[in-house]
């Protein structure tokens, strides 16, 4: 398992991003990787950070304004090789069928719920190491 894993944050809210990092901590599960965070308040400065690499995890507001992270998800789903996966924060429950036309990898619903949170966010970012890992072993 590496040692440290990227999360970028986007939501146009400093409080949700917050949210999101006090609820993951700095590892967000006994055998997930430590976290470091990247914060985006822009959907322009989330596809200048995936353009640089290194994301290993994207938490994207679906109520962030003007964009919203549904939206953005689509996008950066069709236009971005490889991309990391992507935990949703949704407005409400009801909401779930749009963060599967996202093509979003996981959601959870604002506001953010720690417990709920950290287990979203360490599956992801298990299931990225274990891609990493193959993709390493195969020489890709």
């Amino acid at each position: 398992m590496q040692a440290t894993a990227t999360v970028l944050v986007y939501s146009d809210n400093a409080d949700t991003r917050e949210q999101v990092r006090l609820a993951a901590g700095r590892r967000p599960a006994p055998d997930a990787p430590l976290v470091e965070f990247l914060e985006c308040a822009t959907h322009a400065a989330v596809l200048t950070e995936l353009d640089r690499g290194g994301i290993d995890v994207c938490v994207l507001d679906g109520e962030a304004v003007p964009m919203g992270g549904m939206g953005l998800c689509r996008q950066i789903k069709d236009e971005v090789f490889r991309c990391p996966p992507v935990l949703l924060l949704i407005g409400r429950p009801q909401d779930a069928w749009l963060a599967t036309w996202s093509r979003a990898d996981a959601a959870v619903t604002l506001p953010v719920e720690p417990v709920e949170f950290a287990a979203a966010l360490a599956a992801l970012l298990s299931r990225q190491s274990l891609v990493g890992a193959s993709e390493g072993a195969t020489g890709s």
